[in-house]
């Protein structure tokens, strides 16, 4: 069945054989009308159960109080929290959210963008897909005069709003545990390079190393180990080695490191005493998993709120420049049994 047509003011106007403004003008409360026509058009449009279009009445008033989202995955508990900061803050100030997903499709993030300019929000706030390179359709966000702020992974190149973690400075306060631990050879499951936030794990880890006088050992880096599966497999190679890695960091995220637990587990490997494993992002299965994993807390509700007070910051800001900045959220270390090990060794 069709859905029935959307009541507009043009079938009122013709049902009271008036005018269109006229009807308008009454609905927005306009002195110009009188009570009695007012009264009228009133209980027409509630008998025929007419509906505001908020869009179109903003957008003639020259403003939308709208806010588009582009994540790569909404089901994921980073970005979902993250999209629950921003909507605790916009609902706090009548603004609404339009949420889009990529599903890491730079294709389809291309379509979303595309899709909230066409919608004319006052605010685009993205998290860009691993497969992108080229990002033109962002500079098209900025030509468009729309508000542009880029969160957790940010195209370096775009002078932008920016809120990100300090991803060098928690993966270094991970790895410091780990060796602190007495692990020694501790292996890294790195994601996709061209992303930001990798680079600047896999720095991370390089520089703890380093610091504390430890080798870089090529064959325990493992390149775009960024799911679940990925992870698992490259904890199959790296258990396989001859002499295999006594701690694993999935750098890309806690569902990563899900896979080498369940990899480990599978091989007879003792977590922690015989492998140790620390994840990233603090995913709500990662304090019920046995052991339960350790990982990096990325603060995600209080990011989301950054994002959108900074949005609402810059708006009031009578300065009609927008100068690009970077606000960095310190992720925090959380250490569980996956890495406490007994003894040190």
């Amino acid at each position: 069945m069709r859905p029935k047509k959307r009541t507009t003011i043009y079938d009122i106007a013709a049902k009271l054989n008036i005018t269109a403004s006229s009807v308008s003008r009454a609905l927005n409360n306009s002195n110009h009308v009188n009570e009695d026509t007012k009264k009228l058009i009133l209980k027409t449009a509630a008998e025929l159960n007419y509906k505001r279009n908020v869009l179109a009445s903003n957008l003639r008033k020259g403003e939308n109080k709208t806010i588009g989202v582009v994540v790569p995955r909404i089901n994921q508990n980073f970005f979902s929290n993250v999209i629950s900061g921003i909507e605790e803050t916009t609902y706090s100030k009548n603004f609404n959210l339009i949420i889009c997903q990529s599903n890491e499709s730079h294709e389809k993030e291309i379509k979303c963008v595309n899709a909230l300019i066409n919608q004319h929000v006052d605010c685009i706030i993205i998290s860009v897909a691993a497969e992108g390179t080229d990002y033109t359709h962002l500079q098209n966000v900025i030509d468009h005069n729309i508000q542009l702020i880029q969160f957790d992974r940010v195209v370096d190149e775009l002078e932008t709003l920016k809120v990100i973690n300090d991803n060098e400075l928690a993966t270094l306060e991970g790895i410091t545990h780990l060796i602190e631990q007495g692990y020694k050879r501790i292996a890294l499951l790195e994601g996709p390079q061209n992303l930001n936030i990798f680079r600047q794990r896999k720095a991370g880890y390089l520089k703890a190393l380093r610091k504390h006088k430890m080798p870089v050992i090529d064959e325990l880096i493992v390149e775009n180990a960024w799911t679940k599966e990925l992870g698992a497999e490259g904890t199959r190679k790296l258990l396989s080695l001859p002499e295999p890695p006594d701690a694993i960091f999935a750098s890309t995220s806690d569902f990563s490191a899900l896979g080498v637990l369940e990899v480990a587990t599978s091989m007879g490997f003792k977590v922690p005493d015989e492998l140790g494993i620390l994840g990233y992002a603090n995913e709500p299965f990662t304090e019920l998993t046995s052991p339960s994993i350790s990982t990096i807390d990325q603060f995600t509700n209080y990011m989301g709120k950054t994002i959108a007070n900074l949005y609402f910051q810059e708006s009031e800001n009578k300065d009609s420049v927008v100068v690009p900045r970077t606000i960095s959220v310190k992720p925090k270390l959380i250490v569980r049994a996956s890495t406490s090990r007994t003894q040190q060794v």
